[in-house]
């Protein structure tokens, strides 16, 4: 009532879809063999195991962050969702080797949009794992998150969250 007097809005809530950025097999986050990941310490999400090395944007909004290693992205949504795309496991100790940006912080991108290639059998070889976690940083921030559930995921096509802000 006093928000109607005083002419404050109430923020509305938004929903967003979030599309698989990369193809391959669809895994629960609590398979995921790192407890950072499963225990979802880091956030909400779900995870992939890639068929191959092209990531693109799981949604529309900005590029926040990018790891000089180039092993993961951090974007940011128009309703304020901030997702980590991580690509595999341990990787950060190829320090970037096999990894190719197309991307920079700042930039606006859309489902689909490429934002990293990689070399797939490399991180396999040299990584713990290939699997990649989605996961929303901020999910605790978030009025709801509907993990869609698949045996395989097309890249930018497949819905595998959606997402409303409180």
């Amino acid at each position: 009532m006093f928000k109607k007097l005083f002419g404050k809005k109430e923020a509305a809530s938004e929903t967003i879809n979030i599309y698989a950025p990369v193809s391959g097999r669809f895994v629960p986050l609590a398979e995921v063999p790192d407890p950072v990941f499963a225990q979802k310490m880091m956030g909400d999400g779900v995870a992939i195991e890639p068929s191959e090395g092209t990531i693109v944007s799981p949604i529309k909004g900005e590029i926040v962050l990018v790891f000089p290693t180039m092993h993961a992205i951090g974007l940011k949504a128009e309703n304020g969702a901030e997702l980590l795309v991580h690509i595999g496991l341990d990787t950060v100790i190829m320090n970037g080797e096999g990894f190719t940006l197309h991307v920079e912080e700042g930039d606006k991108v859309a489902p689909g949009d490429k934002l990293v290639t990689f070399d797939l059998e490399l991180v396999k070889l040299k990584a713990k794992s290939a699997i990649t976690p989605v996961i929303i940083t901020n999910s605790d921030d978030m009025q709801d998150i509907e993990r869609k559930e698949y045996v395989e995921v097309v890249s930018g096509q497949s819905e595998i969250m959606i997402v409303t802000s409180s």
